[in-house]
């Protein structure tokens, strides 16, 4: 992992707004602001507008629409994030994937179509995103 995405990473789990722990079990409906962190079970569905983060241990049965997901566990459904899906070296998915930005590390593993969608106009394109672009 990179410098920059590490304190990244860092600074969103340090505004964390909700965690589910590793041998929890959890069942229903989540909305949220802030981030959100799986590391237990959850089977249902998960709406927000900002981050939710499965974690290593995380394993996640779900129809999901957040802003942004990052995914280092195990996730089943439909997923939409408004902004970018992010899916990590020891990442599992299986579904269906809906965003404008998909980013999948070696060593992930992916069984799922994906559909990439417009960017929304409200977001600015990062920097080196418009590199690769020209």
């Amino acid at each position: 992992m990179k410098e920059k995405e590490k304190v990244r990473e860092i600074a969103e789990e340090s505004h964390l707004a909700g965690l589910i722990d590793h041998g929890t079990e959890l069942r229903g409906e989540l909305s949220f602001k802030g981030s959100f962190r799986i590391e237990g079970y959850f089977q249902g569905k998960i709406f927000s507008e900002s981050l939710l983060i499965v974690g290593e241990k995380g394993k996640v049965e779900a129809d999901v629409k957040v802003g942004q997901l990052i995914i280092n566990g195990e996730i089943r459904g439909n997923l939409q994030a408004k902004d970018r899906i992010e899916v990590h070296n020891k990442g599992r998915v299986f579904g269906t994937l809906i965003t404008p930005r998909l980013m999948v590390e070696e060593g992930a593993y992916l069984d799922a179509t994906c559909q990439t969608t417009e960017i929304p106009a409200a977001a600015p394109i990062p920097e080196t995103e418009k590199k690769l672009q020209t």
